[in-house]
Parts: C-alpha cells; structure tokens; sequence
C-alpha cells in the first residue's frame, strides 16, 4: 500500500528536499506552501491533511526571521507554535504521524559541548521559545510525533528563497570584494539539507518518536565555516574574524550550540559526511541547478 505524505513549507530549502527525498522512496507526496494553505487556520490546516488522507505530516514551515520576532513575538507564536498546535490536532483527527522540525536555539548555549536530547531547553529569545512550544504542542496532543531538531540548514534550494542560506549570504558578500567580518566565537552544527531530509525520512521508516538531534555532525564555529565555503567555491576573498561583542543582534544567540547525533547513530543511521565533502556536494548540485535554470530559459 502506498504511503501518503504531506508537507508544510514545501517550497523552502528543507521542504523542496523533503519532497524529493519522499518520492523517491515511493510516498503519494503533496506539498503545501504559505500561499496554498494558511497554516495559522486551523480548519484549513485539518482539511489539507485529511483530504490527501496522510499517513504522516511533515512541517517545515517556520517563522524564522530571529530578530524580527523579538518585534513580531505573537506572529512568531502563531507561526511556530500554534500552527504547530493546528497539525497536531489535525493527524490525532487523521490518525497520522507528525514530524515537527526544531532547532538548535531552544538551548542557551551555555554548556560548551554538543547538547544532548535529554539535555534541558533554555531559549533566549521570543524566536527560540515559539520553537520550543512548537515542539510542546505536538508532543502535548500526539502521543508518537516525531520532533526533529537541527542546526545552521543550508540547501541548494536557498538560492531561491527571499533570505537564502549562510552560504549564500557569503557568496553575495564575496561578491562585494569588501573584507567579509564572520562571528568566531558563535559555534553550531551546519546541516545539509538534503541529508536532513534523508536522515527524518529514516527516522520515520524506523517508527521512532520523540526527540533527536540531526545536525551536520562536527562543531564549527561560523568563522571557521565561512572558511571552508570559500575553499570549497575556489576562492579567496579576505575573511575576518569578529566576536559577538562586536556584531550586536537584537535577539539573543545562544553561542554553542552544536547537536550531538549520538542517538540518531545508535540506531545505525549513518554519520554525516565530513563537511568539505558535503560542501563540495552542494556546490555541485548548486552548479546542475544553475544550468537547468539557464537551459529552461
């Protein structure tokens, strides 16, 4: 019997992966994005999985704009938790699974050692503590949801997103042949999109609940990061580390906040790639992109 998928933010740089990851493993897979579904409704939120009959949701939809959020703390809550809430309801309704993907920034960064899944939650900020009553939500009304946590998503889809990646943002700033200031002292677990996307589509495979963690695998801070970028994009542009101290957010950061995979590789789940290896894939895949692009025109 086929498997029957549904995603939330189906057009972002984790939702496109996602779905190809689905459809390649044979799941009636359809996508939602924000103009499709309004995710904050959540009578459209319970017909969008009832009426494609989901076996499991995923969400992927966020309001991840950290600094706008401690503006906009109750879009953020609507967005992150509520809607969250929404889909909880809707799979109980359905008899479906939820994956509910979270992040990294529920932790305050203060213990300096890639955090555990039993590790406690200390969100700093209006943006962290949306994510972490997302996670609430879905555990509150289900009793087999699958939260997923992650780290620093970059994906070759982030070229088409209004914000873009961190590897993006780094290639526009080499562009701008200006010295490029990158925090040193910030230390997280940079994911690859589509490995995230395989990882979960596992997770699910294997019936697992609850929480984990699936990050990039090695902590790095996002000046050392930057680095491996320009090495792995042949170039050279001048790269200067600077401190927090320096690069005042509004919004609180945790400053390490790397992800252990510990639990996910118990399972026998793969280890994530070293990261100048996963850099040159998306390189790779960023460049077929590109010429796909060029040859539709």
């Amino acid at each position: 019997m086929t498997r029957r998928a549904v995603v939330f933010g189906a057009a972002g740089q984790l939702g496109v992966e996602l779905m190809r990851e689905l459809q390649s493993r044979g799941y009636a897979t359809i996508g939602f994005d924000r103009g499709d579904v309004d995710i904050t409704d959540g009578a459209a939120v319970e017909a969008a999985v009832a009426g494609h009959e989901a076996d499991v949701v995923f969400n992927c939809a966020a309001y991840n704009q950290v600094d706008v959020a401690e503006r906009e703390p109750v879009a953020a809550f609507q967005i992150n938790a509520l809607a969250v809430r929404h889909m909880a309801l809707a799979c109980r309704q359905a008899d479906a699974r939820l994956v509910q993907f979270s992040t990294d920034y529920v932790f305050d960064g203060f213990a300096h050692y890639p955090y555990a899944e039993d590790d406690h939650p200390h969100p700093l900020s209006a943006y962290a503590v949306s994510k972490l009553a997302g996670e609430l939500y879905a555990r509150a009304y289900l009793d087999n949801a699958l939260i997923v946590r992650t780290s620093g998503v970059y994906g070759p889809g982030g070229r088409n997103t209004a914000r873009g990646n961190f590897v993006e943002i780094m290639l526009r700033m080499a562009a701008s042949q200006q010295p490029i200031r990158v925090v040193q002292d910030h230390v997280a677990s940079p994911t690859f999109a589509p490995l995230l996307a395989a990882r979960a589509a596992d997770l699910v495979e294997r019936g697992q609940t609850g929480v984990f963690h699936i990050g990039g695998g090695v902590p790095i801070s996002w000046f050392q990061f930057a680095r491996l970028i320009f090495q792995a994009a042949g170039m050279d542009p001048l790269v200067l580390a600077t401190s927090h101290r320096e690069y005042r957010t509004v919004a609180r950061r945790p400053q390490y906040s790397a992800l252990s995979n510990a639990k996910m590789e118990r399972l026998g789940l793969e280890p994530m790639p070293p990261m100048a290896t996963v850099l040159e894939e998306y390189f790779a895949e960023r460049a077929r992109s590109a010429g796909a692009t060029s040859l539709a025109r």
